[in-house]
């Protein structure tokens, strides 16, 4: 992991090049499956990692040092929560360690829920 102390970040290539190899492979698995599961979502930096943004946050995503954080916050964990019982979670959050392979199938599961989500709340506030 290279370090970006500092840096303001502005893109999703830009966060990317703080990373060296392995980590860079598995940010842009994530960003693909992502992008896969949410086609008219924005990519945009916001609390200076990576974040989709479709009628409102949908999820964002960041690589520490033994993992990648996935935030797809609390009803993203809680409506695939059996699917991620082996990994590390937080009410919002779950960690992917980075010596395991990414689960895409879980991730793109959870950024549809998201998608579902998001367009049901812009439905429900133009009523």
């Amino acid at each position: 992991m290279k370090a970006n102390k500092g840096a303001t970040i502005s893109t999703f290539e830009e966060y990317f090049e703080g990373f060296d190899g392995d980590v860079v492979v598995k940010l842009q698995e994530m960003r693909q499956t992502i992008s896969r599961a949410a086609p008219e979502a924005s990519e945009v930096i916001s609390y200076a990692i990576p974040t989709y943004v479709l009628n409102g946050n949908l999820v964002h995503f960041a690589a520490f040092k033994n993992h990648l954080g996935f935030y797809p916050g609390p009803s993203g964990i809680e409506a695939l929560k059996n699917e991620l019982a082996g990994y590390k979670k937080a009410k919002g959050s779950v960690q992917f360690p980075l010596e395991q392979p990414l689960p895409l199938e879980i991730i793109s599961r959870i950024v549809k829920f998201r998608v579902a989500e998001n367009l049901n709340k812009r439905k429900t506030n133009i009523k």
